[in-house]
């Protein structure tokens, strides 16, 4: 496994495998690893002959008052897993290397990007469009795998591509959870003994949902007992509680009559937890 610093290397690494005729596969994470990468990689794995995974921990897509300081990190167990797990590149850029002195460029989506999350963390998804176009031209990847569990974030990804015609297939994987049901979350080492254990009340609240959904209830009585639900846990504190077209992710109030997308934010401590489930009628 190649372990890359430099948008030079990985590029002449990427042209070698293409001069093979290789195609290539992409993770990007911001490290930290858990089995939810896991299942990016095995995807990937799938999709290409050949998997880059990239570490980089993106700072413009953090607030001021966010946890960028605190993220976890830890690059040698990281590497350990990436190693073991069959991938062949790790590019693990220095924020230099991806953002030179003096850029004036970003890019945004305008609607996705402003609702739900995007109100509770302004310019989040401004950082996300920006580094994950700049890593789609470093890397120049064939296909690029993403969580579903971050789905607005695969929404605003999918939107981006489609509008700025970038080459890139996107694959959505679903979420990998722990026993006892909470969504695999680099931040979830953050929580408190007590706060993790009052975190299973968002996949309890998704999965009851889930089944509610199928009775012909409307999404407005649906959104109303997830929040409730939430709400019954004194320790979450409950930021965002939404059903969404799943396509679109445009508001939904009547009947569910397709696909739909519950979505959740929770704050637990200092932690911000989201987690997400997609309901058929």
């Amino acid at each position: 496994m190649q372990v890359i610093t430099t948008k030079a290397e990985i590029r002449d690494a990427v042209r070698a495998w293409r001069s093979a005729g290789e195609t290539v596969a992409l993770t990007p994470t911001m490290g930290y690893l858990h089995a939810g990468h896991m299942a990016l990689v095995e995807r990937a794995k799938a999709e290409g002959d050949r998997v880059v995974t990239t570490i980089f921990v993106n700072p413009t897509q953090f607030g001021p008052n966010e946890d960028l300081s605190t993220y976890p990190r830890d690059a040698e167990r990281d590497l350990a897993m990436l190693r073991d797990a069959g991938v062949d590149a790790v590019f693990m850029p220095e924020v230099a290397e991806v953002y030179a002195p003096g850029a004036q460029t970003i890019v945004e989506t305008t609607e996705l990007a402003k609702m739900l999350i995007g109100k509770l963390r302004p310019g989040h998804f401004r950082g996300v469009a920006t580094v994950v176009t700049k890593l789609f031209n470093i890397v120049q990847p064939d296909t690029a795998c993403f969580g579903e569990k971050d789905y607005q974030q695969l929404c605003v990804i999918r939107q981006m591509v489609r509008d700025l015609d970038i080459p890139v297939r996107i694959v959505g994987v679903p979420t990998v959870r722990e026993g006892d049901g909470l969504a695999m979350s680099s931040r979830n080492v953050r929580l408190t003994p007590e706060d993790r254990a009052a975190a299973v009340v968002l996949s309890r609240a998704l999965f009851q949902a889930e089944e509610m959904a199928r009775t012909g209830i409307t999404a407005s009585r649906l959104r109303a007992w997830v929040a409730a639900h939430i709400q019954a846990e004194p320790r979450a504190d409950l930021q965002s509680a939404d059903i969404r077209d799943a396509q679109t992710l445009q508001s939904i109030s009547g009947p569910l009559t397709a696909p739909a997308v519950i979505l959740l934010a929770v704050r637990f401590g200092s932690v911000l937890l989201i987690d997400q489930r997609v309901v058929t009628p």
